[in-house]
């Protein structure tokens, strides 16, 4: 299946791909002076009273939401902020490699992301120092022989690039986190897995055509093609019919976000609660 995306020039490095991004995707290669909000990953993971700062944030943000809550739970914002932060290593690894075939460093200290005004969860994603860290990318790139480039010999290598690049952003996050939350490994991991089969699929989506969510699909299949542990499962993204007799793409959720013990909530699509 084709993937929709625009070549580099030969000597276009990483950052030259970020310009490309659409712009829906908000993934850029800096962090701008004058705009709030902006964390980095590594500051904010060398800092674990930081994390426990946004958490309580959202708590109260959530209690402004549904005022008729005598209380939030506590493992829904826990769970809320799992899902946001790890959705933040994989929409930068998930959008280059779909746009761009490329794979970046997905090291806390080579991402940030601004947390949002309102409503506190990363509303963009930023690639630091794009073309001084450099990237993976397959032989057929015309970027190939820029200086920064790390050539794979196909497809399957770039995927196992990014998988495990991936993994090692989470296993950082999950080491500083877990013991802040009550939240089990296994639950962690399981968010881990959702957040990276769902970057791949919504790089796909983002096309807005039924071919370019397909090769997202597809991107999903190949990075998550088997278990890999810590991960808990390969790919969950299936065909199924709607409710109007149409296929449809759609995946069963690893984890819960704990949204049910909301007031007048219920469990979301494909969670694991109502399987």
């Amino acid at each position: 299946m084709s993937h929709p995306r625009t070549l580099a020039s030969p000597e276009g490095g990483l950052g030259a791909s970020l310009s490309r991004m659409p712009e829906d995707a908000r993934l850029r290669s800096d962090v701008p002076a004058d705009e709030p909000g902006w964390v980095r990953c590594g500051d904010l993971l060398g800092e674990p009273a930081r994390l426990v700062r946004w958490r309580e944030r959202l708590t109260g943000w959530l209690a402004e939401t549904y005022p008729e809550a005598p209380v939030i739970p506590e493992r829904t914002p826990a769970s809320w902020i799992l899902s946001w932060y790890l959705h933040v290593p994989a929409l930068a690894g998930a959008m280059l490699l779909h746009h761009a075939r490329r794979v970046p460093s997905l090291a806390p200290s080579a991402l940030a992301f601004r947390i949002g005004a309102d409503r506190p969860h990363p509303d963009s994603v930023a690639v630091l120092d794009p073309d001084l860290r450099g990237f993976h990318c397959l032989p057929t790139d015309p970027g190939s022989a820029h200086p920064r480039a790390f050539v794979v010999p196909d497809e399957r290598a770039l995927a196992t690039v990014l998988r495990g690049r991936f993994v090692a952003h989470a296993s950082r996050f999950i080491d500083v986190y877990g013991p802040l939350t009550r939240l089990g490994r296994r639950q962690l991991w399981a968010a881990a897995t959702d957040a990276l089969d769902n970057a791949l699929w919504s790089a796909g989506r983002l096309g807005g055509t039924p071919e370019s969510e397909g090769a997202g699909v597809a991107d999903a299949a190949l990075v998550l093609e088997a278990r890999f542990p810590p991960l808990t499962s390969p790919s969950k993204l299936t065909l199924a019919t709607g409710a109007d007799g149409r296929r449809e793409w759609t995946r069963n959720r690893e984890g819960c976000c704990f949204n049910y013990l909301l007031p007048a909530e219920s469990e979301c699509g494909g969670c694991p609660r109502v399987r």
